[in-house]
């Protein structure tokens, strides 16, 4: 029998209120996985963010032999950026500069694999 080896994952980085029930976070990210995307100026920290993270690691051409990406571009709505990361090494240090970069922007970030909230801290 084989095993189930996951060879990617997902995160979403929202902007949402630090103090929102978990119920509220997966509720915003069920929305934006369904394509309806509020329409609006979009969140300046969303904005620093993707920036910032794609700076490191781009989503569009010309591509880095370490992209942690297993789908381009990123999904990026005025308030929020899900990203599809290999599973592996290539992905390590993406994430410690996604954690990195959410704290500096006061983003909460979302991981549908654990169910788990990571809110920025107050």
């Amino acid at each position: 029998m084989r095993q189930h080896v996951p060879v990617s994952f997902d995160l979403d980085v929202l902007a949402i209120d630090a103090a929102a029930s978990g119920d509220a976070v997966r509720a915003m990210v069920k929305r934006c996985s369904s394509g309806e995307h509020p329409e609006g100026e979009l969140d300046e920290r969303i904005v620093g963010f993707y920036e910032s993270l794609r700076a490191r690691y781009p989503d569009l051409p010309p591509y880095r032999d370490d992209s942690p990406w297993m789908s381009m571009p990123l999904d990026v709505g005025i308030d929020h950026v899900s990203m599809n990361m290999s599973f592996g090494q290539r992905s390590t240090p993406a994430i410690e500069l996604i954690l990195n970069l959410a704290a500096r922007y006061g983003l909460t970030i979302y991981d549908p694999q654990s169910d788990e909230v990571t809110r920025p801290h107050r």
